[in-house]
């Protein structure tokens, strides 16, 4: 197996976030349902954005502030997404540049504009999602070269992707491309209704081609179509493999080859967004794991970067990761 040049590939949306704190008066007006994520038209977007106050841009998407995580850990990343050469897609490709992320992605052509997520944060930290996918879901197979994807430790694939036929076929070529190269294939679950839309279909990727699972409580639950956690958990745990499940304010349980480490959420002063917080969690845990880090640490990781997510409102670090990791005597 050739060395790798990043710790970890990520494929998924490159989104640019629009956010702004709000009431839920505010969402209950505009019929938004709270805590999840919502795919919108163009239109809707646009009226969203129209009624926000004191608005805050950032560019954003699930994988894409995972991998901005791993860089700031002092990883190597990369990312895999599409945008176009609007405005808001040259912000994107500024901003992860910055970030320290290798993003050389083709742009997208034509006049479907760059993917943005309208998210409304309210004063308990929730934050309420509004995507407009645009060009994002626009991948194919030709973005996935074999080369780009076996030059990472591990493969990261966000579940959002399932959404769009196209994007899904360009997944299935990186996973098995992932397989030939011999690298581990890292996926998260994303959101409970997108597990809704598609559990056959996970369920059967982590029956032949996942390695390492990230999911919420919702979503694990979701996946096992269960009320219950501990049901959710042993379900998890007679799969065998390497899973991570977030629990908010209960911290994390982190579960291989039937080993489990139940970890504390790490001390937050005030949750102001949780917006980014599994992503964050995401990224810690692969930055341990890229470096052979127990699997209790890489989930210690994993919370440290979550909890400086959280803190403050936007979906990457304000902090560096590397710097709160040391001063926790992690790396």
């Amino acid at each position: 197996m050739l060395d790798a040049k990043y710790d970890v590939l990520g494929i998924g949306h490159a989104i640019v976030d629009v956010l702004a704190q709000t009431t839920d008066a505010f969402l209950t007006e505009h019929a938004i349902a709270k805590g999840t994520m919502t795919l919108v038209d163009g239109f809707r977007a646009e009226t969203l954005g129209h009624a926000m106050k004191n608005r805050v841009e950032a560019s954003g998407g699930s994988a894409a502030n995972t991998m901005v995580g791993i860089a700031s850990f002092g990883g190597k990343a990369a990312f895999i997404g599409k945008v176009n050469e609007d405005r808001l897609g040259q912000a994107f490709g500024e901003d992860i540049h910055k970030a320290g992320v290798a993003f050389d992605s083709v742009p997208a052509k034509g006049k479907v504009a760059t993917a943005s997520c309208h998210i409304l944060i309210t004063p308990d930290g929730q934050r309420s999602m509004n995507t407009y996918l645009g060009c994002a879901a626009a991948l194919t197979n030709a973005d996935m070269a074999a080369d780009k994807v076996g030059a990472a430790k591990a493969l990261y694939v966000e579940g959002y992707l399932w959404d769009t036929p196209g994007a899904k076929a360009a997944i299935r070529t990186a996973i098995a491309h992932a397989k030939t190269a011999k690298r581990k294939v890292a996926f998260t679950l994303s959101d409970p209704f997108c597990v809704g839309r598609w559990r056959d279909e996970f369920k059967a990727l982590l029956a032949h081609d996942i390695d390492i699972l990230f999911a919420n409580e919702a979503e694990a639950k979701a996946l096992y179509e269960t009320e219950c956690f501990d049901e959710a958990f042993q379900a998890t745990r007679k799969w065998g493999k390497t899973a991570a499940i977030t629990r908010s304010a209960h911290g994390s349980v982190v579960l291989h080859d039937g080993h489990v480490h139940i970890l504390d959420a790490e001390p937050v002063a005030h949750v102001a967004d949780t917006t980014g917080a599994g992503d964050q969690y995401a990224a810690g845990f692969l930055y341990g794991h890229a470096r052979g880090l127990p699997l209790d640490v890489c989930g210690r990781l994993g919370g440290i970067a979550a909890a400086e997510v959280i803190s403050h409102v936007g979906p990457r670090p304000h902090a560096s990761l590397k710097s709160l990791a040391a001063a926790a005597g992690l790396v």
